[in-house]
């Protein structure tokens, strides 16, 4: 198994959904985050006045799935969450040793 977190644009969040929906892949969570990459924030001027925003707000969304289907879910995140600006995030695959539905007790794949 493997887990996947993909920093992405708040306004891509419902895209990446709506995609993995449609390639059979069920089952996410979405974090509102902030950070900052190689853009270092940027500033913004709010009534008149110039203010740094060094944290840049985010998205994160994290999938766990079968070995087999990480390439699907890699490669559906990366083509609908890509706009080709700077700041379009990360995307990190991690094994996953375990896992757990706590209602059955169901282990493994079994518990996706």
């Amino acid at each position: 198994m493997k887990k996947i977190e993909a920093i992405v644009r708040h306004f891509k969040l419902e895209d990446v959904k709506n995609a993995l929906t449609e390639q059979g892949i069920h089952g996410m969570t979405a974090s509102e985050v902030r950070g900052f990459g190689r853009q270092k924030g940027h500033t913004e001027i709010y009534r008149g006045t110039e203010y740094a925003v060094d944290f840049v707000p985010k998205v994160k969304i994290e999938v766990v799935c079968s070995d087999e289907n990480l390439q699907t879910v890699v490669d559906t995140i990366l083509e609908t969450a890509q706009t080709g600006q700077i700041g379009d995030g990360k995307i990190f695959v991690t094994n996953l040793e375990e896992s757990i539905r706590i209602r059955t007790g169901e282990r493994g794949e079994d518990a996706l």
